[in-house]
């Protein structure tokens, strides 16, 4: 176990998470007589918006995800360690993660936990298996390597059925992200691959996208919502709403309809966009804080983004729950800049009682539906309307958005790059899959498993050899248990 320690006696501010919480946090600090410590479970700061991009071929993913140490390297006062934290001790000041075997320890002044959220498949963690969700490039990679090898399988097939299984594309959530993936997989299959195959016909495959809502981007409102709709049934994609997944396995999902029936659809790729939950972190939070949490798991923080009776606590992005603030990138952008400006007013005299509220200033929203085909909604300052358009000018301004926030000039640059060619040519640079990115994260899942249950096996055991009669409640259950398990193997 390692305990890394700031040698100077500066205030030491740790950042849980790369994020842009965690990322914008940490350079707003730069010029701060601050040590920082930022820790995350990847070695990459991920620009999450454009993961579509990678799952369908039109980005590279080292684009949209330069490497945070490097990000930082010229921030003097700013150390990386990556690990995935799983303890925090609110009365020790201190966080504990994990590299592997390796333990750390990293005590703290301050704290700004940016740990981020997960996907949610609320209750049916089991879905995970067969509809990946989007939150991570090996999500995007293994979606990368399922949609473009399904229409591999079905070049091969010679069974009608089994082809149409395959060819048909099953999208779960009608959110911007779901919108954004429906479309881009609709015009991959409909102009990138269109000729590249002898035996099947790409323009053929089925694209459907689910909603349990009644509507199409629900957050856009009524009449951009419709707009997107309209868009993606000409693209040809399926939109099915008032539609809740209630199974899935490898070869389809069971729907329930508005009235209570069920139907199935026969589909072997599908991609899971329908919910999130932030991160187990938050629950320890309230453990030891006596904090509240919302239904996704986010903290309710207050005015100043810190928790109850731990003013050096802060929770910021998709981890925290205020009022007008949504899930997006600009609200953890805002919130991470709050904390470290927070963090400074401090250390020039302002208690934590003077702290002005935290105000999101909301910049707009936007999402792409196809080429040259965007919605976006913009407030008018001073009133509570918004400017809503959408099409052509719409998807230049998400252009220009995201390259804006893209992290590295190289980045911004190759991006426009890999944007011209594909959305000028209709080909992709980024097609290329490998087996590993599809099946590995299921085979490390199961071996996790495997492992755990081997824990449990070799515990179970011992508590019998503990009580001989095996009559204790650890006892004969356990181990016959474990024994119907061995047996099972």
């Amino acid at each position: 176990m390692s305990s890394p320690t700031p040698t100077s006696a500066r205030p030491h501010v740790v950042i849980i998470g790369s994020g842009f919480g965690g990322l914008f946090a940490a350079q707003r600090l730069a010029k701060a007589d601050v040590d920082v410590t930022l820790i995350a479970k990847t070695t990459h700061h991920l620009f999450q918006p454009m993961l579509y991009q990678v799952a369908t071929g039109i980005v590279a993913e080292g684009e949209i995800a330069p490497a945070t140490r490097v990000v930082l390297r010229k921030q003097k006062n700013a150390t990386v360690l990556m690990g995935d934290v799983f303890g925090i001790d609110l009365a020790g000041k201190k966080v504990t993660s994990r590299l592997l075997e390796r333990i750390t320890v990293t005590p703290f002044d301050k704290l700004i936990l940016a740990a981020g959220a997960d996907q949610s498949y609320f209750g049916n963690d089991h879905f995970a298996e067969y509809a990946p969700g989007m939150k991570t490039i090996d999500h995007a990679l293994e979606l990368r390597g399922r949609i473009l090898g399904a229409f591999e399988q079905a070049e091969l097939s010679d069974d009608p059925e089994e082809r149409a299984r395959l060819l048909t594309f099953v999208v779960v959530g009608a959110g911007p992200t779901g919108v954004e993936l429906a479309g881009q997989i609709a015009e991959m299959s409909d102009k990138t691959l269109k000729g590249a195959f002898r035996n099947i016909d790409p323009t053929e495959a089925r694209v459907i996208l689910l909603d349990a809502a009644p509507a199409v981007l629900p957050p856009f409102g009524p009449k951009l919502g419709q707009k997107a709709a309209a868009r993606l049934e000409k693209l040809g994609v399926e939109i099915q709403l008032n539609a809740m997944v209630v199974d899935l396995d490898y070869d389809g999902l069971v729907v329930k309809e508005k009235d209570g029936s069920t139907r199935r659809i026969e589909s072997q790729c599908k991609v899971w966009s329908a919910g999130v939950q932030a991160s187990p972190l938050g629950k320890q939070l309230s453990e030891q804080s006596g904090v509240e949490l919302d239904r996704a798991g986010r903290v309710k923080v207050g005015p100043d983004l810190t928790i109850p009776g731990n003013p050096d606590v802060f929770v910021v992005g998709d981890m925290m729950a205020v009022d007008g603030v949504p899930g997006v990138a600009q609200g953890a952008i805002q919130g991470g800049r709050y904390a470290a400006d927070a963090i400074k007013a401090e250390l020039k005299g302002q208690t934590p009682d003077q702290r002005k509220p935290f105000s999101y200033y909301d910049k707009g929203s936007m999402a792409t539906i196809s080429r040259f085909s965007a919605v976006m909604q913009v407030p008018i300052p001073g009133t509570k309307k918004k400017f809503e358009t959408e099409g052509y000018f719409a998807w230049l301004g998400w252009l220009a958005l995201h390259l804006v926030y893209l992290v590295g000039f190289r980045n911004r640059l190759n991006t426009l790059v890999n944007w011209f060619f594909a959305f000028s040519t209709r080909g992709r640079t980024q097609l290329a899959v490998t087996e590993q990115q599809v099946y590995a994260r299921t085979a490390i899942g199961q071996l996790s498993e495997l492992e755990r249950k081997t824990i449990a096996e070799v515990e179970a055991d011992s508590a019998g050899a503990d009580d001989p009669t095996g009559s204790g409640p650890d006892g004969a259950g356990a181990k016959g248990a474990a024994s119907k398990d061995a047996a099972a193997g």
